[in-house]
């Protein structure tokens, strides 16, 4: 195999990734280019919605601490197209695998595969697709997503953590600057805090409770918590969301081989094999 790369890379592979490269810099200036023009913007009507981009292109060649006479570092362009380019790629990979895991534990339950249909029949119709005003109103879909996200964290230790202070905790000592990791993967599963069907996915659990996604409640928190949590903490959720209501809504799934819910553990937790099933068109509006 690494012959093979090294063959490929010296002939067509370089070409084509440096290819690749200029195009997406390419659409990455368009990007900050067209943000800075809606910054120029002098009438009121035309003042853009701040969003993410917008913030960190109206820091464009400004000093990060303009405070700080020692320490002038300069947010470029550079700077700028690299943080966009991480928060793509990260909400992509995220997002797909906490996704894949959702769908997979429906077909593995279809009693909680047809609530949600009904769920989506009901709030939804059968003539037109779920769009993201939907979302507020679908609450079964919400547990559902929680419940994945309780078994299934994208980030099964979150981000590594830096103790400030020596401090004693549950009778262990922790020193200053030790590095602490957090095992959500283990908390969702503890049966002291969810109960002896912990293993099993169970959405209903959710129901009249006032667990949510951001941390504030640490039995589950799949984005971290307080200001180190992450950044798509907002973002993230209502991608998944929204996929999924769309997936489950528009189509039936079939399972033509077994499923295999095998996960492939480290830093995340993807499947350790790929989803492979069958969707039949079920909405009434075919043209879409």
């Amino acid at each position: 195999m690494l012959p093979f790369l090294g063959e490929l890379g010296s002939t067509g592979l370089a070409r084509k990734l440096k290819r690749l490269s200029k195009i997406l810099d390419k659409f990455l200036e368009k990007i900050i280019d067209e943000h800075e023009q809606a910054l120029g913007s002098n009438r009121e009507e035309q003042k853009p919605h701040r969003n993410f981009v917008l913030v960190i292109v109206s820091l464009l060649n400004k000093p990060m601490n303009p405070h700080d006479k020692e320490q002038e570092f300069i947010i470029g362009r550079t700077n700028i197209k690299a943080i966009m380019l991480d928060m793509i790629v990260a909400a992509l990979d995220t997002s797909t695998t906490t996704i894949e895991w959702a769908l997979s534990e429906l077909l593995r339950h279809p009693r909680v595969m047809f609530g949600l249909q009904q769920e989506l029949e009901t709030v939804v119709g059968r003539s037109k697709m779920v769009e993201e005003s939907d979302l507020p109103k679908l609450t079964y879909l919400d547990m559902v997503v929680k419940e994945s996200l309780r078994l299934h964290p994208v980030a099964p230790f979150l981000v590594p953590h830096e103790s400030m202070e020596d401090i004693m905790i549950d009778g262990y000592f922790i020193p200053k600057k030790s590095q602490i990791i957090v095992n959500t993967w283990s908390i969702g599963r503890d049966p002291d805090v969810w109960s002896n069907n912990a293993e099993e996915f169970f959405p209903e659990r959710f129901i009249d409770n006032n667990i949510d996604l951001r941390g504030h409640e640490f039995q589950l928190t799949p984005f971290g918590s307080s200001r180190r949590g992450c950044p798509g903490m907002q973002l993230g959720p209502i991608t998944v969301h929204l996929i999924l209501a769309q997936l489950v809504h528009c189509f039936d799934w079939e399972l033509p081989v077994e499923l295999d819910m095998s996960e492939k553990f480290g830093h995340s937790m993807p499947r350790a094999n790929p989803l492979l099933v069958k969707a039949t068109y079920r909405l009434l509006d075919k043209r879409m």
